[in-house]
């Protein structure tokens, strides 16, 4: 890898400061040498679920969270474009429905868990349940948890308990065969304020543009401290979190194609052994004799 792991990697068990971690980090590329590199990422993905489909023990779970106009959508159409997409995924959670608020917070998302062999991407995930409603914790209300009829209830402990609730549901399908990536696209306050603007003043962008877009930029601290906290809280040996520098779109999305492609290489993934030498031999002579 051009870039240092370690600037974008949380260990389990340490605890980070996000302002630390730098929102322009770009390793040792240009953004030259990342779009060739992304190219030939692509190529290599693409042989790899291939392989990663017929091998068919595993599954991968891709959970993209960030601040809005941080690149989440860019990411998956660069990055995972080239993949089959009979293999390949994209599941984006907005507000819970009324039917999913009849559920715990979670149902939902496992529903949409990839099968063994498949790539699902969430775009947003279980995660917002300990990001959005930690901004705005009246939200909780509307999951009807028993005892939990006032806002004063969610309190510390209440988050604790939901930190640990979302590690065992991790713990639980990665010991059953699916390898989860964790990346958390890492954008400054400048930057977004530019894109933002950027979608003001191209036409063909305005669609893009919500003025609950510049509601919720109003909460940046706080949005800040929800996803620290969710970092130090839920980065695991088997779900490790990424912080990805997203100023630069072009490196946010290098960087996500090579962490995935290490992480599917490093599964020693095999095609599944052919049926007998003796029996394709003799399919071949069927075939012939037509």
């Amino acid at each position: 890898m051009e870039f240092d792991i370690n600037k974008i990697l949380v260990k389990p068990g340490k605890k980070i400061n996000i302002e630390d971690y730098d929102t322009k980090y770009v390793g040792t590329y240009t953004k030259d040498t990342a779009k060739k590199q992304l190219k030939k990422n692509t190529k290599e993905l693409k042989k790899m679920q291939e392989v990663f489909y017929a091998d068919d023990r595993y599954s991968l779970l891709i959970i993209l969270q960030a601040s809005d106009a941080a690149g989440k959508d860019g990411a998956i159409r660069h990055v995972l474009g080239g993949l089959n997409p009979q293999g390949c995924r994209v599941h984006s959670f907005k507000a819970p429905s009324k039917i999913e608020l009849q559920h715990d917070y979670i149902w939902r998302h496992y529903l949409a868990l990839p099968e063994r062999g498949m790539i699902e991407i969430f775009n947003r995930s279980h995660y917002e349940n300990v990001i959005v409603t930690k901004v705005h914790p009246e939200y909780i209300l509307g999951e009807k948890i028993p005892k939990v009829n006032s806002v004063n209830k969610v309190d510390d402990n209440f988050w604790k308990n939901r930190y640990e609730q979302i590690n065992n549901f991790e713990k639980h399908i990665y010991e059953n065969g699916t390898r989860i990536l964790k990346f958390y696209l890492n954008l400054s306050k400048d930057e977004q304020k530019k894109r933002f603007l950027a979608r003001l003043d191209t036409p063909e962008k305005n669609w893009k543009f919500s003025t609950g877009d510049l509601k919720e930029r109003k909460y940046w601290d706080e949005y800040r401290k929800a996803f620290e906290d969710m970092i130090n809280e839920t980065s695991t040996d088997y779900a490790p979190w990424h912080i990805i520098p997203a100023d630069n779109k072009w490196f946010s999305r290098i960087a996500i194609g090579k962490i995935i492609y290490e992480k599917m290489k490093s599964l020693d993934l095999k095609y599944p052994p052919a049926e007998n030498p003796e029996l394709l031999e003799k399919a071949r002579k069927q075939l012939m004799s037509e």
